[in-house]
């Protein structure tokens, strides 16, 4: 039996039905992006095995420009095949993504954890039901309209956050995934996520109510489910985030007004 959004959005610890007082417009939180995001400087210059010079990852193989995958299989195969950094060691697999591949909404994590390496897909822990319940509200399923990826492919050992050097070997692999995609909206779930699409290291809290800009696709900064889970008020902070993402979605998608109509 499917429950009724009053009954998910109590689920959330969001109920009675939360709603938001009068928002400034979206165009007024996500003007004709002009932002340059600080980009970090790229990994040092290190011996590789072959006795050149070039950017490599701790297993001493190169790290990846842009990915040179046509489709998705292609992509999916060199993601299943990547020993550029530690993380592939321990991993039982590469987690590439679950989803609609002509998605409208991009929802970006950290990194598979100890369920997601088994199973080969994100979010199918708690945080993940958790997840679903926050798509349910905006009446989004996973796989209709909605793809979710991760900034790392591999799970992290311990479930640590990912480092720096971990999201720079796996970034190629999600700016792919976003230009085969073409969402419409992205909505970056932590800070390692925000990290990697982004470039920025500010906190969440100061980066919230803001609307990004990453290639022309409006970004949404939010918290991580697993973090929602250990800190239940902000849930309600979530949901607002998610609120402004589809007010903006809804604006983008609105045919232009005709100017030769007098009313």
């Amino acid at each position: 039996m499917s429950l009724s959004r009053e009954q998910i959005l109590g689920e959330m610890g969001l109920g009675p039905i939360w709603r938001v007082r009068d928002q400034v417009p979206p165009s007024e939180f996500c003007p004709a992006p002009e932002l340059e995001p600080d980009i970090p400087s790229a990994p040092a210059l290190a011996a590789r095995p072959d006795g050149k010079t070039g950017n490599v990852g701790s297993r001493g193989d190169s790290l990846p420009g842009a990915v040179d995958a046509p489709d998705w299989p292609d992509l999916a195969k060199q993601v299943a095949e990547c020993r550029i950094c530690g993380l592939c060691q321990q991993r039982k697999q590469a987690v590439l993504g679950v989803g609609d591949r002509q998605a409208d909404w991009l929802f970006v994590g950290e990194g598979p954890g100890a369920e997601e390496d088994v199973q080969g897909e994100p979010f199918v822990g708690q945080a993940g039901k958790l997840l679903d319940n926050m798509l349910a509200a905006l009446d989004l399923k996973r796989d209709n309209k909605v793809y979710i990826a991760n900034a790392v492919k591999c799970r992290p050992p311990g479930n640590r956050t990912p480092e720096a050097a971990e999201m720079a070997a796996c970034r190629p692999y999600l700016e792919r995934q976003i230009a085969l995609i073409k969402p419409k909206i992205i909505v970056l779930l932590g800070k390692a996520a925000v990290h990697s699409v982004l470039h920025e290291d500010k906190t969440l809290a100061s980066m919230r109510g803001q609307c990004f800009d990453y290639q022309g696709i409006p970004v949404v900064v939010t918290y991580h489910p697993a973090y929602l889970l250990r800190n239940l008020p902000d849930k309600a902070k979530a949901w607002e985030d998610l609120l402004l993402a589809r007010r903006i979605l809804r604006q983008k998608s609105a045919p232009a007004p005709n100017p030769d109509l007098p009313f």
